[in-house]
């Protein structure tokens, strides 16, 4: 049970640091708050762990508070605040993919020791790189469009958990849907496909749920 209960305390640590970013730095922390967990989320995926009887990787924490950021940037600041987030977020994604492949083309020195572990940790397979930065791409534009069209349809300021649950949990289904068929399609048997895809969806919507509390709290925070 220790990874269910570290689990747990390593999401409220995740979403009390983005509540302390965004408290201090106001909406320029939720910007770098953004670049910042979009690539830590993409260091952690390389992980397996597990929990609750299921095997899933490390990420999808760290990933959900970039929708509560986007959400929050959507529904204090504007849907164009949100899509400029959204881009900020693909470009420092690509930005280290690319940097990083071309630093593991360097040739080490024979005292070097990093080599093997940089490789292991950022010599992404194409597939994986390409179905990361697409899945980005269509889940967090969809949910910025979801989110500002159900804040159309329930605007009060006690229906921001419709808001972001609802925009969360469609978003995140794209994005599950997106980053393994372009990455495991093929790769494995279809029902272990079916596997993966539903577990990762499943522990994202749990997650999802959990950061409403955090956003409620973000939002009485000046602007």
């Amino acid at each position: 049970m220790f990874n269910e209960w570290f689990g747990v305390l390593f999401v409220i640590i995740n979403f009390t640091i983005f509540l302390a970013m965004y408290r201090m730095f106001g909406r320029t922390g939720l910007y770098v708050w953004i670049g910042t967990a979009t690539i830590l989320a993409n260091l952690q995926v390389v992980k397996t762990i597990e929990v609750f009887g299921l095997t899933a990787t490390l990420g999808n924490t760290m990933y959900a508070t970039v929708f509560l950021a986007t959400d929050l940037l959507n529904e204090r600041y504007g849907k164009e605040a949100a899509r400029k987030a959204v881009w900020l977020g693909f470009f420092t994604l690509l930005m280290m993919t690319v940097i990083m492949q071309m630093v593991l083309v360097f040739e080490p020195h024979p005292s070097d020791f990093a080599q093997g572990s940089m490789e292991q940790l950022f010599g992404l397979m194409p597939r994986i790189a390409i179905g990361s930065l697409a899945a980005y791409l269509v889940s967090q534009f969809a949910d910025v469009y979801i989110f500002s069209y159900l804040k159309n349809k329930f605007p009060k300021e006690s229906q921001f958990w419709i808001r972001n649950n609802g925009s969360t949990m469609i978003s995140q289904l794209l994005d599950t849907l997106v980053f393994t068929s372009i990455a495991f399609i093929g790769a494995f048997p279809a029902d272990v496909w079916l596997e993966i895809f539903l577990t990762t969806y499943l522990l994202k919507w749990l997650i999802a749920l959990v950061d409403t509390p955090f956003g409620y709290i973000a939002k009485r925070f000046p602007k």
